[in-house]
């Protein structure tokens, strides 16, 4: 049997009785997570590009967060996978690198939403997506970045199709071909991390809409190929090439049984992941010592080595980045400001800050090296070790980031972080009533999450 059959056979084959009860809850929670990243992006440029575009590609129905129900249905899930994965404050996959919330769920809430299904099928269409494209992902190991792919809109684009077609009334038969049909589709370059462009804010959307194009297609008798993963120009030997992996048979090992989606980190600062534990070492040593930009002669941070072309290097323009997006995916920028402020937040990234001379002058003196003794994937590690003026060597190691799956943000943690960001654009009665919403979805049709969801806010200019 395929690997495309075996997953097709789960996503159809999955009740929501027998998924535990505290992985549905944490399920619930990586949903609102990522509908409060996504209520912090509305308005923003790119957000606001993007809703323009699809509005000239077509109307619709379909529910956009924040945005109303003008959009048909691949471009509300194009445009719900841009804000909620725009910030770069959304969930992460730790082994297998992947940002998966941001494909999943907007795949499944349009699709949900157009079949009229329930939001207890909106959730386990969801779970079965999160399973298969974090289980994917950990089989290339972080391979796929060596080869300049980000498996976020890649391998997102594998798992949404299950929720796609699972929620469109496909068959595990069809549900099988429309991985092999969406194999043509998927894709998604890091040469964003060369100036800070707007692509990344695509990939996961752009998977979640082929996704429900492959669906479609395959729900019609589309054909597609049948070893998707295995083929010979398939998943892995496409994109891995001489690196494709041997172990592909664990992409499916104790599906079903062991959940990924408890493995999902939330992440706790609106920056790179990998940029996470050499944040907090930066704060922490600001705490013990006192430290001023005056104190510090130099900075050297260690980071696995697999890190080092994404938030190290080219080193020039990481010590001074042009944009927000930049800043989140700099070592430099990044230590700099949680020396220098204490904290990093998203009003770290606004423009003012990225301009600040004394960040720019602390992070002109940030150096890296390879962290001998990192266990990445499995963790993003960090130390951070700073050389004062009068000599003295100070030095603070995270060898666990903050919200790994062995250092979790709990549901109470999630609950704050939202709250935080819907506070962007919404008043605090409106948030609760949008909590509310998301953590009850499994009681009510999956078209009044919509509705919640679409009615969130009103950007200017924008009817919601």
């Amino acid at each position: 049997m395929t690997l495309s059959q075996t997953f097709a056979d789960f996503a159809t084959g999955l009740t929501i009785d027998a998924i535990p009860e505290r992985v549905k809850e944490r399920a619930r929670h990586l949903i609102l997570d990522s509908v409060g990243t996504g209520l912090a992006a509305v308005g923003a440029k790119w957000a606001e590009a993007t809703f323009a575009a699809a509005g000239d590609l077509g109307s619709g129905t379909a529910p956009v967060l924040g945005y109303g129900r003008t959009l048909a249905m691949r471009d509300a899930a194009l445009m719900n996978g841009v804000v909620t994965h725009g910030l770069d404050y959304d969930d992460t996959h730790s082994r297998g690198i992947i940002h998966a919330t941001v494909s999943a769920f907007p795949t499944a809430l349009v699709a949900a939403d157009k079949a009229g299904a329930s939001g207890g099928d909106l959730l386990v269409a969801y779970i079965a997506a999160m399973e298969v494209s974090t289980r994917v992902a950990a089989v290339g190991a972080g391979g796929f970045h060596g080869f300049g792919f980000h498996p976020t809109g890649l391998i997102g684009a594998f798992g949404s199709t299950l929720a796609a077609g699972r929620l469109l009334g496909l068959d595990a038969q069809q549900i099988a071909m429309a991985q092999g049909i969406v194999l043509s589709m998927a894709g998604g370059s890091l040469e964003f991390l060369a100036d800070g462009a707007w692509t990344k804010r695509l990939h996961p959307g752009w998977a979640a809409s082929s996704a429900l194009t492959a669906a479609t297609l395959a729900k019609r008798g589309f054909v597609g190929p049948p070893a998707t993963y295995e083929g010979r120009f398939g998943l892995f030997a496409l994109y891995l090439r001489d690196a494709a992996p041997a172990l592909l048979a664990q992409a499916a090992e104790a599906l079903g049984e062991t959940w990924e989606i408890e493995a999902v980190s939330v992440k706790p600062l609106p920056a790179c992941h990998m940029t996470h534990a050499a944040i907090d070492a930066a704060i922490a040593l600001r705490a013990e010592y006192e430290l001023t930009a005056a104190d510090i002669a130099k900075v050297i941070v260690l980071v696995p080595e697999a890190v080092i072309p994404i938030v190290c290097e080219p080193v020039a323009p990481k010590r001074t980045p042009h944009t927000g997006y930049d800043a989140q995916f700099s070592i430099p920028y990044t230590v700099a400001t949680a020396l220098l402020m204490g904290k990093f937040t998203l009003d770290s990234l606004d423009p003012a800050a990225l301009n600040d001379p004394a960040v720019l002058d602390l992070a002109a003196r940030v150096s890296y090296a390879v962290d001998p003794d990192s266990d990445y994937p499995k963790h993003f590690t960090g130390e951070v070790m700073v050389e004062t003026r009068d000599g003295r060597m100070l030095r603070h190691r995270e060898a666990i980031n903050r919200g790994a799956s062995d250092r979790p943000l709990s549901n109470a943690d999630i609950d704050a972080k939202y709250f935080e960001n819907a506070a962007c654009t919404v008043d605090a009665t409106r948030a609760a009533h949008i909590r509310a919403a998301v953590l009850d979805l499994h009681l009510h049709p999956a078209s009044a999450l919509g509705d919640i969801l679409a009615g969130a806010t009103a950007p200017q200019g924008v009817s919601a």
